[in-house]
């Protein structure tokens, strides 16, 4: 699942408008955009609470504020495709680290000053769900909007125009 995010969230706004990139994915909610922009924002400091666990006893991590992130500037209004570029080299990355690891390293533990001590396995089933949750943000958005995916509308075109 961690090696499937980029792509699942490169798909999720493929073809989609500023205008429509601006949209909140729900009241009050962040934008398309921001949510683009956190996905990377977070995943950063995951993977790196994971170099600090394998490295480092029980490493105690600092938490960062995503919804004051999410309201800075390069969030709000930045390029989706500068983080959707980095999601992808720091996913290629993290599966490459992932897949280096033992059963032991997985039991590995890093101190969460709110959360209290978190398992290198606990933390990859959260970033797995989390990749897949703001991914479905996004297309439940479309969906609701009536905002067809570009990638799926022209499958269905190259389906119809081969019957």
């Amino acid at each position: 699942m961690i090696a499937e995010t980029p792509a699942n969230l490169r798909a999720a706004v493929a073809g989609l408008s500023d205008p429509q990139l601006d949209t909140p994915y729900r009241p009050g909610g962040w934008t398309v955009r921001q949510v683009v922009h956190h996905v990377p924002d977070s995943h950063i400091n995951s993977y790196v609470r994971f170099r600090l666990a394998l490295t480092e006893d029980e490493p105690t991590i600092k938490p960062y504020d995503e919804g004051r992130w999410a309201e800075l500037a390069d969030s709000r209004t930045g390029r989706i495709e500068t983080s959707l570029a980095l999601v992808e080299s720091l996913h290629e990355r993290w599966v490459l680290l992932l897949g280096s690891l033992s059963p032991a390293d997985f039991r590995r533990q890093f101190r969460h000053p709110e959360l209290g001590v978190v398992s290198l396995e606990k933390n990859l089933a959260l970033y797995a769900w989390h990749g897949r949750h703001h991914v479905a943000h996004i297309t439940s958005l479309r969906e609701r909007m009536g905002w067809r995916n570009a990638l799926a509308a022209n499958a269905e075109r190259t389906y119809r125009e081969r019957e």
